[in-house]
């Protein structure tokens, strides 16, 4: 089937017709900072500014045993100069995958800004002192659906699912009584590139990666 769409007179309209030219301003190896995380703040204050819903969105690309890609959308919740951090359940499809290979990509897109960020790196579990804060500042319910949902387990239906919500929130009387399960926590991506697209006009994209060698970062140019 080929894909179509809607044109604005009601008529179908094919996908390779879907297309615009950027208009951001250069990007160049001047804007950029010594060190990725530093300009990763600076892109994410500028996506923050410009009222994108979720700037902290991330895909997060994974690997199974047999190679074959996987991937889904995650919030970032920190980055520091160590890195990119996210929380998950250690037993879903995702934690295991994790465990397993050990490295992950990221990519963030801000389509009003024409950017995308992407990063490739190792993945270690942050301390289970960090994550415990973490969960302790969520709100109760999601602490109790963290606690509930065998996140990536086939289940019979919703009513399944709700009444595992519905017994863990019996157990409680309140919510200091809750504690964060040990089969869920923090992620740290530690970043080996960092690469940043900024769209141009006639596809000419500046792309600009940062690549962690011998101890320092290099910059490179790459070809859209």
């Amino acid at each position: 089937m080929t894909g179509e769409g809607s044109s604005p007179d009601g008529g179908a309209r094919p996908l390779h017709s879907l297309r615009r030219d950027y208009e951001s301003a250069p990007f160049d190896e001047t804007d950029l900072s010594d060190d990725p995380i530093d300009q990763f703040s600076r892109w994410f204050d500028e996506a923050r500014a410009a009222s994108i819903m979720e700037p902290n969105a991330m895909t997060i690309a994974t690997v199974d045993e047999h190679g074959r890609p996987d991937a889904r959308i995650v919030l970032l919740k920190e980055f520091r100069p160590e890195g990119f951090v996210f929380f998950t359940n250690y037993d879903s499809t995702k934690g295991r995958q994790l465990e397993a290979q050990g490295d992950a990509a990221l990519v963030f897109y801000w389509d009003v800004l024409e950017r995308q960020v992407r990063v490739t790196g190792r993945v270690e579990r942050i301390s289970p002192e960090e994550s415990s804060q973490y969960f302790a500042s969520r709100p109760v319910k999601s602490q109790i659906g963290a606690i509930a949902s065998p996140q990536s387990r086939v289940m019979e239906g919703r009513a399944e699912l709700e009444e595992m919500f519905r017994r863990v929130s019996a157990r409680f009387e309140t919510s200091a009584e809750l504690e964060r399960p040990g089969s869920w926590g923090g992620y740290l991506v530690r970043p080996r590139t960092v690469e940043f697209w900024q769209g141009r006009r006639s596809r000419l994209h500046d792309r600009l990666r940062y690549l962690h060698a011998g101890g320092e970062w290099l910059i490179e140019r790459l070809a859209p």
